[in-house]
Formats: structure tokens, C-alpha cells, sequence
């Protein structure tokens, strides 16, 4: 997903306005009254959610949702509806000799990441031409949290956390002042030198509230004040972590202790407790969702905190990449017209070459976006590459992100060099869909989350509705962690074959070097230390510390979800927290 770059693009994408002019001077004492942790929180639907009836009568067809009546469309087993004023729409299939409707609902796109998102949805009948079915789109929030302290010369220095975004890290709130019942916020958001005020607000003192102005999130949010049992913290409460194996579920995991699959329990015992008591002292304190370890293709330990309870779906950012090089893979085991040698400008052709194509871009295949090595001026790192991710989404000259793509300058030779572009697993998304002719979102149902026991999920949106395979899908963590044990397992998950064997060990191999790092199909590389050795892992990893970690000579996979967003501590999980805590428990 994109990153902000520029100081007024920070402060302005992040939902806060630099203000005009520097605050007036805050009375003494008055900041004092301020002391504490704020919270505030804004919900923004949407409401079209419950149950959805689609009814048929003789040639009519027709759909009820939220108190909402559209005409259905029926073209053979495809079914299609839109809601008025575009607040949503159903495309599915009639399967199970007509006992079934499955597809996915497509909402509106949320506030919160400015995206739409696609959910699945099961219709079931009730008798002769009634379906009835559960429509649960992705909740869109937001919640900011402020935590303000009183400084020794009489100011008030504040940061910002936000679990959905991480809005603060970029603006780098420093102090906050008051006049009155005028507040002002300062910070330097974008590494500035001076600080600067970013925005401000009203202190009501009757009702304890401060009301600050975050333009494009929703307008003013109301804070008022939190307690100990805030999902600021970790865990409520002061008592000691004591361990339980995790629950068993109708979702395929089976579960095992820790003493039963050869992990020291204390060992462990002692990292969650050390991640419960991490204290949240700074914008940049670590900022773990959850923790999950599975051995020999047992769950045995699965704990959250702040807040997550394992139900909610998390986005997974760029560690969905690792899912579009699965799903890859499974249409290849079940027969698309698709190798790594396939060309890519042929492919998105129909077959065919686009006339006078240039002989880099007629070179290209899919194994070359699969492994950054396409060539294309696309680089995320670059905001001055056309190709960069935070520049193809914020234009809206040419709304086909895959012609986009297609029509980038090439910078280098197709496998001379892999640069990191999320354009490059998107664009793979499209020749998939050109080769097998059906939405990426039928294929991902049908060949990894029915298989493999999914529940809900979100798959984020091009503007031509479009999955977006470079990055932001969303997944419930047990869920996510699966790829990780499917591949470990030669890409075999209970017993149904998602991907081949050698599919599963090709994509993870050290294809290529990046960043210091292996590369494979869209699977990170690393050397990890164990003991007096290092064993080889592969992993898929997104922005925030959201990791699904494989350490196959320990029949090892270690999932990790967070919110530290563009933070450089996000890499904590993968450098620190798994070869220093995690696997020194491993016999």
C-alpha cells in the first residue's frame, strides 16, 4: 500500500491540516489538566450488511439487502446485482445444482484506507426460488489514541497512535499547547527539523473532551479519557501471562502445547510476557498484534493483544504477495495455460504481441515479475519511478492499473536486476486472469480459501474492481499462517493439493538477492542463527511487522502481526523477535 513521502504529502494523506499560524503561549499550568491517555474512535459502517435475500420468479429475479431492493441480473449461472447510488454490489454463481449462490460483495470504499474491499458471501436456498445468505463487508473504523505528558518546564509532550494506519509516525507529534479552551498540536512529521503545528482543537473542561479537527478521517474526533484496560495497552490488567494451548477451531488447525511439539513453555512464557509489558512509551514502540507458532503442523501458542481477539481480519499488506505467487501456482496445478515462461505482453495480448513492441518488454515473462526482476522503471523505494506503487495509485489519468503497467518504461533488461515494485506481483494478477479467463477472486476462492478451510476475508480493489495482488488483502491471522504450513508441507493442506511440490520448493528458493536478502516467487529468503548454525527460512512479509515466517529444519512456521506501519521497528519480528526469543525455545 502507499507510503507518504513528502512532509506536506505526510501531513495531508495522513488526515491532518498544518495549521496556519504557530499557537498562542499556554498559560502556566494549564496543559497540566491534559496529563493522561486520550482515546477516540470513529465509525464509519458501513451499514449495508445483514442479510441478503435474492428471489426468483419465473424470469424475475430480484435482491433485498439493508432495506435495500435491486433487479437482478441472470446470465446463465452468473448472477449480478447493484445497489442504488452505488453503495454496493453482488456478482456469484449458481452452484450445487442451483442449492447455492456464492460470489462476493463488493462495499463501497472505506475511509479508513480509501479502498474498496471484496468479502465472500454464501447463499443458501430456502425452497423454490429463495436464497438467503450473510453479506459481513470489512468494518471500516478508526481509532487514534492520544498520550500526553507534562514536561518539567510546564509544557505537554504528546504522541499519536493509530492501530489502523499509524498516522503519528508520520507527523511526529511533539508537544501540545493551550490557550484557553484552544488547543494547538506541534509536531515535525516528516523528519522536519523545527516543529511545526499540524492541528488543532477545543478542550470542553465540563465534559473532559478535547475535539481536534483530522480533515479526511471523518472531520473532528471527540477524545475523552482512557483507562488501564484501553487497548493502548498490550493486556489490561497487572496479572502474569500464564500459558493455554490455543483453541480448537472448525478452520483444519489442529492443536497441541507447547511441551508436546519440543518448544520450552518458561522460554515462551517469558516472550509474550515480555511483549505484554513493552511499554507504549513513544510512537515508535513495538506495536505486536499477535503472536502464532505452529510445529510438526500443530497450533500451539496463538495470543493477542490490544484489543485483537483472532477474529477480526488484519490486513496482511505486502505479505499478500506471497499469496498471489500461491495462488499462481494453484492454477497452474489445476491446469491454466501458465508457466514461468510465459510471456508476459503475449499473455496480457490475448496471445499476441502489441506491434513494434520493444524487444526487453517482448522478453519478459511471468517468472520475472514474480521475482522483481521484470525491468520495468518501477521501484518503490524511487518516488520519481513512474512505476513506484504511491505514484500508479494517486494518478487517475489511465484507472487500468495493469495498462499502466504494461505502458511503463523499461530501466533495465528483463533478470538483469530485482527492484522491489508492487506493480510487478500486481501485473502477475492480470496475466493470471488473462490466461484463465475467471476473476482473480473466483480463482482465490475456489483454489486456496475453500481448500484450504478460510473463513472470512477481504481482498482490496483496483479502481476497475479488480483484486489488488500487490499487497493489503486482509485475512483472519490463523488463516494467513496457513500458506506458511501449506508450503512447509510440499503444498499440501490436509490432504488436498493446493500447489505442487515443486512449485512449493521453486518459489521459496533463493532465485534472486534483494535488499540484503534471498528472493524467490514473491517469498522473502533469510539465514536465520539457531545454536552454533543457520538454518535457511523463507517468509512473507508486509509493511506494519506482519510476517508468516518458515524455518523448515525445524518444521517450524512463526506468524506475527502488527501495526508499527512505515516504522522501521516493524522488522523487529523477523531480526529480533523470532531468531532471539522464539527459536532458542525450539529442542
Amino acid at each position: 500500500m502507499p507510503l507518504f513521502k513528502s512532509t506536506a504529502a505526510i501531513a495531508i494523506a495522513a488526515g491532518l491540516v498544518i495549521a496556519p499560524a504557530p499557537a498562542a503561549p499556554t498559560a502556566p499550568g494549564q496543559t497540566g489538566d491534559l496529563s493522561g491517555l486520550w482515546q477516540a474512535k470513529k465509525r464509519f459502517g458501513p451499514d449495508i450488511r445483514g442479510e441478503l435475500t435474492i428471489t426468483r420468479d419465473g424470469k424475475s429475479w430480484r435482491a433485498q439487502l439493508a432495506g435495500r431492493q435491486a433487479t437482478v441480473t441472470a446470465d446463465g449461472n452468473t448472477i449480478t446485482f447493484t445497489l442504488p447510488n452505488g453503495e454496493g454490489s453482488f456478482r456469484g454463481s449458481l452452484i450445487d445444482d442451483g442449492n447455492r449462490i456464492h460470489g462476493h460483495w463488493l462495499q463501497q470504499r472505506t475511509v479508513t484506507s480509501g479502498t474498496a474491499y471484496l468479502t465472500p458471501v454464501d447463499l443458501v436456498a430456502q425452497g423454490a426460488g429463495l436464497w438467503r445468505g450473510e453479506v459481513s463487508p470489512l468494518d471500516d473504523s478508526f481509532t487514534l489514541f492520544l498520550k500526553i505528558d507534562a514536561d518539567p518546564d510546564g509544557g505537554a509532550r504528546v504522541f499519536l497512535r493509530n492501530p489502523d494506519r499509524n498516522i503519528g509516525r508520520f507527523l511526529d507529534l511533539q508537544h501540545i499547547t493551550r490557550d484557553g479552551d484552544k488547543v494547538t498540536l506541534l509536531g515535525k512529521p516528516g523528519g522536519a527539523e523545527k516543529e511545526v503545528p499540524i492541528t488543532g482543537g477545543t478542550y470542553n473542561a465540563d465534559d473532559d473532551m478535547l475535539s481536534i479537527f483530522i480533515s479526511g478521517r471523518g472531520a473532528t474526533y471527540d477524545f475523552k479519557r482512557a483507562g488501564d484496560d484501553s487497548d493502548f495497552y498490550p493486556r489490561p490488567g497487572k496479572a502474569p501471562y500464564a500459558y493455554r494451548a490455543p483453541l480448537a477451531r472448525n478452520d483444519g488447525w489442529p492443536v497441541a502445547t507447547l511441551d508436546t511439539v519440543g518448544i520450552d513453555r518458561p522460554a515462551i512464557e517469558r516472550f509474550v510476557q515480555m511483549l505484554i509489558d513493552t511499554p507504549m512509551d513513544s510512537v515508535h514502540a513495538q506495536d505486536i498484534h499477535g503472536v502464532l507458532i505452529a510445529r510438526h503442523g500443530k497450533l500451539v501458542l496463538e495470543e493477542y493483544f490490544h484489543g485483537q481477539d483472532g477474529t477480526q481480519l488484519h490486513d496482511t499488506r505486502s505479505a499478500a504477495k506471497s499469496m498471489t505467487s500461491v495462488l499462481i501456482g494453484a492454477a497452474i496445478e489445476k491446469g491454466a495455460r501458465l508457466s514461468p515462461a510465459t510471456p508476459v505482453y503475449g499473455m496480457m495480448g490475448g496471445g499476441n504481441f502489441p506491434p513494434s513492441l520493444e524487444p526487453r518488454k517482448r522478453a519478459m515473462t511471468l517468472e520475472h515479475l514474480m521475482t522483481m526482476s521484470s525491468g520495468l522503471h518501477c521501484d518503490d523505494s524511487d518516488p520519481k519511478a513512474p512505476g513506484n506503487e504511491d505514484v500508479m495509485q494517486s494518478q487517475d489519468a489511465q484507472p487500468d492499473w495493469y495498462r499502466y503497467a504494461l505502458d511503463l518504461p523499461m530501466a533495465a533488461a528483463p533478470g538483469e536486476t530485482a527492484i522491489y515494485c508492487s506493480t510487478n506481483p500486481n501485473l502477475a494478477g492480470g496475466v493470471l486472469a488473462k490466461a484463465t479467463g475467471t476473476r482473480l477472486e473466483d480463482s482465490f476462492d475456489r483454489l486456496i480459501a475453500r481448500p484450504m478451510q478460510f473463513g472470512r476475508y477481504a481482498l482490496n480493489v483496483q479502481p476497475t474492481g479488480q483484486p489488488y495482488m500487490g499487497g493489503g488483502a486482509q485475512f483472519i491471522p490463523r488463516d494467513f499462517m496457513k500458506l506458511g504450513q501449506m508450503m512447509l508441507d510440499g503444498g499440501v493442506w490436509h490432504g488436498h493439493r493446493i500447489v505442487s511440490a515443486a512449485w512449493a520448493k521453486r518459489s521459496t528458493a533463493p532465485i534472486r538477492e534483494m535488499r540484503g536478502l534471498h528472493y524467490g516467487y514473491f517469498w522473502w529468503g533469510i539465514d536465520l542463527p539457531y545454536r552454533d548454525r543457520k538454518l535457511p527460512a523463507y517468509y512473507a512479509a508486509g509493511n506494519g511487522g506482519q510476517v508468516v515466517i518458515v524455518v523448515p529444519a525445524l518444521d517450524l512456521v512463526v506468524a506475527i502481526f502488527g501495526g508499527n506501519y512505515s516504522d522501521k521497528v516493524m522488522y523487529v519480528p523477523q531480526e529480533i523477535y523470532t531468531p532471539q526469543y522464539i527459536l532458542p525455545a525450539v529442542d
